[in-house]
């Protein structure tokens, strides 16, 4: 299947006191199976903390499909797919914001 690509920067701009840090970039490239720039528009996502959730949750998703077979998530993956059909049912019916 083919997947869309992303480019991914987290640049820190202040430390845990508040205080500005410039220069300090992680950057990496990563594929999911979905358009996650549509999903956040269709959605309606669109405060800092809301988008930081979708990407994190995606990609973390992601993660988990890839690496189906990983012990170390096989535990879990049952609870992450409760969570996200709860989740993908709390907003049925809902109308998308523009």
């Amino acid at each position: 299947m083919a997947k869309h690509q992303y480019r991914v920067t987290l640049e820190r701009i202040a430390d845990n006191h508040g205080d500005p840090v410039e220069g300090e970039k992680l950057e990496f490239v990563t594929e999911n199976h979905d358009d996650i720039v549509q999903l956040a528009k269709r959605t309606g996502k669109t405060t800092d903390d809301e988008l930081a959730f979708l990407v994190g949750l995606k990609l973390f998703g992601e993660r988990l499909l890839v690496d189906k077979d990983n012990p170390l998530y096989s535990e879990f993956r049952p609870h992450f797919g409760a969570f996200m059909k709860a989740l993908k049912g709390s907003h049925k019916g809902e109308t998308p914001r523009s």
